[in-house]
């Protein structure tokens, strides 16, 4: 699963690269919200959990780590569409609650990622 995430995670960041360079090119910056989300919960954050699901292969293997891995995947791309769909104004206001749906999910697998870690992540003996 840690790989999954960090590949994963890679594709975020290339993602949210090319916004940044689409935002540059073009001084539009519409999207801006949705380029320091992609690179955050998705590059930064997908990367970090990947790599302590590789270094701490007993925190893989929980129910905890198969939440999170789900609801961070399906809650995160919910969230990044309907952000930009409502900014760019395709289909007005009706996007947001979507968007709020989709980080909602979002955090919900960040919690099920911070009860792993903190119930089973231990010092060596």
């Amino acid at each position: 699963m840690g790989i999954k995430l960090i590949k994963i995670g890679v594709v975020y960041f290339l993602i949210g690269i090319f916004f940044g360079l689409y935002m540059s090119a073009t001084h539009e910056f519409v999207l801006k919200t949705v380029h320091v989300h992609m690179n955050l919960l998705g590059w930064v954050s997908l990367s970090l959990a990947g790599i302590l699901y590789h270094l701490f292969p007993q925190l893989a293997q929980t129910t905890s780590a198969k939440i999170h891995f789900w609801m961070h995947n399906i809650g995160l791309p919910i969230m990044m569409i309907s952000i930009a769909l409502a900014l760019y104004e395709v289909g007005g206001e009706v996007f947001f609650p979507i968007a709020t749906i989709g980080g909602a999910l979002t955090v919900i697998g960040i919690c099920f990622f911070g009860y792993n870690v903190l119930k089973h992540l231990k010092v060596a003996e």
